[in-house]
């Protein structure tokens, strides 16, 4: 089984978790996914299967979509709500913000910014996983990230930018488009220190990773019916679908068996990059490999191979 799901993760699962249930469901060993959703979040988790898994490092660095809601009130330890929770200085201001404050604060964080990762987080310092070392109750210092928040907008609801709580704190409700490797645990704590408050992330549901949407992701109820009914062809997408970006080319039938084999293939000129990634399919569109091309050479290099044949 080669292809690509796309599960709809549900809420108090790893990823790992869900990965672990795809494979009991589909009787499937060699399943991946391709970026790592917290357990308290829902949402897109796209999974390659088979030889699929090969593709990963194509989708890793895909542009996400997230649904959060960040409150405001106080922090807690994780930067979400799994977290012990942290009371800071009661703030006389908490939910007399206005409209322009609120803009400003959102348009401050947009864009190229530097993100220090939280230490419940799963990057690691000296060997060490960060939330390895905060469980022993340790700090470290950490180098910031560069990341790009392309958008950071509030969803209103009913009209309004805030839900009270009527318990001293405030849900505020946004829509994020970010870079790989973005925190939205500490872009919701940013914000709120941009409003004078403590802030976590109360929830997330990631919508969207690349051209994979959340309307199109199936449960893991969904996938065990349908592997019972023997309908998965609905559902299971072919290899080539994860990399709809990438430019294509059709090899004749020779070519076919050399990329197979990880053998080069000549090209006519192209407008192609020097080294830009190129899918090589067959006729039926199957892809066969991924070639990085030389543009001097006016070659294909087969690095990623799919096919058997």
């Amino acid at each position: 089984m080669d292809g690509l799901i796309v599960i709809d993760k549900p809420t108090d699962l790893t990823s790992h978790d869900v990965v672990a249930r795809v494979r009991h469901i589909l009787h499937e060993r060699r399943i991946g996914h391709t970026g790592t959703l917290d357990p308290f979040a829902t949402g897109v988790l796209v999974l390659l299967l088979g030889r699929a898994t090969r593709l990963a490092q194509f989708l890793s660095g895909e542009d996400k979509e997230y649904d959060a809601i960040i409150r405001l009130g106080y922090a807690t330890e994780t930067g979400d709500r799994t977290g012990t929770r942290i009371d800071g200085p009661n703030d006389t201001n908490l939910g007399n913000w206005n409209e322009q404050e609120i803009e400003a604060a959102l348009q401050s964080l947009r864009g190229w910014i530097d993100q220090v990762p939280p230490m419940y987080s799963a990057k690691k310092r000296g060997g060490e996983k960060l939330y390895e070392l905060a469980r022993r109750g340790e700090a470290v210092d950490r180098e910031p990230v560069r990341v790009c928040i392309h958008e950071f907008t509030a969803i209103k609801a009913d009209g309004q930018l805030f839900k009270n709580n009527l318990d001293g704190t405030f849900d505020f409700r946004a829509r994020v488009v970010c870079s790989s490797g973005t925190y939205v645990r500490t872009l919701a704590e940013d914000f709120g220190r941009r409003l004078s408050v403590s802030a976590h992330l109360a929830e997330l549901r990631r919508t969207r990773v690349g051209d994979f949407r959340v309307e199109n992701a199936v449960t893991l109820d969904d996938l065990k019916t349908s592997f019972a009914e023997e309908s998965l062809g609905s559902l299971v997408m072919p290899p080539g679908a994860a990399l709809s970006r990438l430019p294509f080319v059709h090899l004749s039938g020779q070519d076919v068996r050399n990329a197979s084999h990880g053998r080069e293939v000549k090209l006519a000129r192209s407008e192609w990059a020097d080294g830009e990634n190129v899918k090589m399919c067959d006729a039926e569109d199957q892809l066969i490999a991924v070639g990085r091309y030389d543009a001097g050479a006016q070659l294909l290099h087969p690095h990623v191979v799919l096919s058997e044949k």
